[in-house]
């Protein structure tokens, strides 16, 4: 069954270019010309992935990415103008997953697409050992669930698959390289940004104070690392 994508954008030209785009390659396509219909569109049929633009009347991406995560997980890549940096970052840190600067082609668009939806599918490995304990916090891998002191917390694929990889290495530093690469895939290897406002997002979710982090630590120069609970 193909894959369901929503496009949101107020730009009729953009909405039938990404439309056109998509279905060629066998997408499911919806669309929403704001961030209220998208809301509606959203709540009345199931999507597996969301195009949301950023400048948009009534409410704008960042209020319907907001409102999107209130309830659902559902990967979200958030549609900025060029050169707006402040617009990416903002979009990750209220969950998106990932972003694309307009204009771009239709090769990059198919690419971050695949992309997305491969990380938010593909199976995720772990040991033998059915829970992880470090501190406070506690991972069910056979559920994907996550808890800190007791309370559940909502994470998504992305950024489960960003814990996964500090709970499999725990006491190793992992360099934004390796990271990029092993959660986002080889071509994310050099964008740095989604990696630093991931991490900042998950330390707000999992850590008590996040500016004095306990599970996610950086080591300046070399990368991040969960470090050994000392006996």
């Amino acid at each position: 069954m193909s894959k369901r994508i929503l496009i949101v954008d107020d730009e009729p030209r953009y909405l039938r270019l990404l439309e056109a785009n998509l279905k060629t390659e066998g997408y499911g396509v919806v669309t929403a010309a704001d961030g209220l219909q998208a809301i509606e569109v959203f709540s009345s049929q199931p999507v597996d992935l969301v195009l949301l633009d950023v400048m948009m009347p009534r409410l704008d991406g960042f209020g319907a990415c907001q409102r999107i995560r209130e309830f659902s997980n559902v990967p979200i890549i958030i549609l900025t103008a060029k050169g707006e940096e402040q617009d990416r970052v903002k979009g990750l840190d209220l969950g998106a997953d990932d972003y694309l600067v307009k204009p771009f082609s239709a090769t990059e668009l198919l690419a971050r697409v695949r992309a997305v939806l491969r990380r938010a599918q593909a199976p995720v490995e772990h040991g033998q050992e059915r829970f992880f304990s470090h501190e406070n916090l506690k991972i069910d891998f056979a559920r994907a669930e996550v808890w800190r002191d007791d309370q559940p917390v909502s994470l998504s694929a992305t950024e489960y698959r960003l814990l996964l990889q500090f709970a499999h290495n725990i006491g190793k530093i992992l360099t934004s390289e390796d990271l990029l690469t092993s959660v986002w895939g080889p071509e994310y290897k050099s964008d740095k940004e989604i990696l630093w406002v991931s991490i900042a997002r998950l330390r707000q979710k999992l850590e008590v104070d996040a500016h004095t982090p306990h599970h996610i630590v950086t080591r300046s120069g070399l990368g991040y690392l969960m470090p050994p609970i000392e006996p």
